[in-house]
This record gives C-alpha cells, structure tokens and sequence, in this order.
C-alpha cells in the first residue's frame, strides 16, 4: 500500500541557535563548520518530518557565506523538504543571522541538502509524494523545479566522475 502523500508545509522547521564563544573563531566569528552541522541538523528534522523514518545525510550542495556570523549573535535557520523522488528528497534550508539587540535579520547563507530515507536494515527505502499547494505559480513549485534541475545536475556529475575514475 502506498503511503499518502505528505503536505509540504509539515516539513517545515524553525531553529534558533544563539553564537557562544565556543562556537567561533579568533576573529569573533562562527566557525562555518559549525554552521553546516546546524544546517544538517535543521535539514534533518525536515526531512524526518517527510519520511516519517530514519534518513541519511548524502550531500550538501556548494555552502556559501554572504556574510560573517559573530559571536553573540542568534542564527535562525529555516528548513523544508523542497522535492521527493523515489528514495531520496531535497531539503532547502535558509539561514538568516540576527543583532540580538535590534532583531535585525540578514541572510547569511542557504544550503541544499539531499537526503536518503532508509529502512531498518539501512537500506534505501521509498518515500510518499510531496504534496504541494495548489496554487502552481507559487515559490513552492519554483523551487520543486529548481530542486530537479539541481538532482538533474548532481546525476550527470556523477555519471562524469564516475567514467573518468
């Protein structure tokens, strides 16, 4: 029997972390490392919230900084699967840095995760379809089109490295 599909605003996550001296760098910023690990944390939420199972990080499309995080600062990272297919899904996350003193948000950095749902002897399992709204115009169908194009391009990259290699 197959699953029912899985509105798209059930993916949806909010996280809230707040920069502590661990968490940065000698110049007074965040270790970007540290940002991605909250990124796949964030990433990861959303897509459990999808498959409703356990899931496996596969990749993290390119991660860049459009802006230095500092110490003290509170980052609100944003997550929701954008596309499913058979056994993997896209996860698109925003990360936005905010002055705790005025609540001023600016965009720091985006990610684009991929995911792997799996079953209990961590196997590729598949998932339900993503629901998404009805309006087609919307940012939701934009960005199910875009995650395709980006799946498109992993693929064929692959398919590269794996005939040079």
């Amino acid at each position: 029997m197959e699953a029912p599909a899985v509105p798209l605003d059930q993916t949806r996550v909010e996280m809230v972390q707040i920069v502590l001296p661990g968490h940065g760098n000698n110049h007074g910023n965040a270790f970007g490392g540290q940002i991605a690990a909250w990124i796949d944390i964030c990433a990861a939420v959303s897509a459990q919230r999808f498959a409703r199972g356990p899931v496996v990080t596969a990749a993290m499309d390119e991660l860049h900084f459009l802006l230095p995080v500092r110490i003290g600062m509170v980052v609100v990272l944003q997550s929701q699967v954008n596309q499913a297919w058979r056994t993997s899904l896209e996860v698109g996350v925003r990360v936005e840095a905010e002055e705790p003193e005025t609540g001023a948000r600016a965009h720091a950095c985006s990610a684009y995760l991929t995911f792997v749902a799996l079953d209990r002897n961590g196997r590729p399992r598949p998932l339900p379809a993503l629901q998404l709204p009805e309006c087609r115009e919307g940012s939701e169908h934009r960005r199910a089109r875009q995650a395709q194009e980006r799946r498109d391009h992993r693929l064929q990259m692959r398919e590269l490295r794996r005939r040079t290699a």
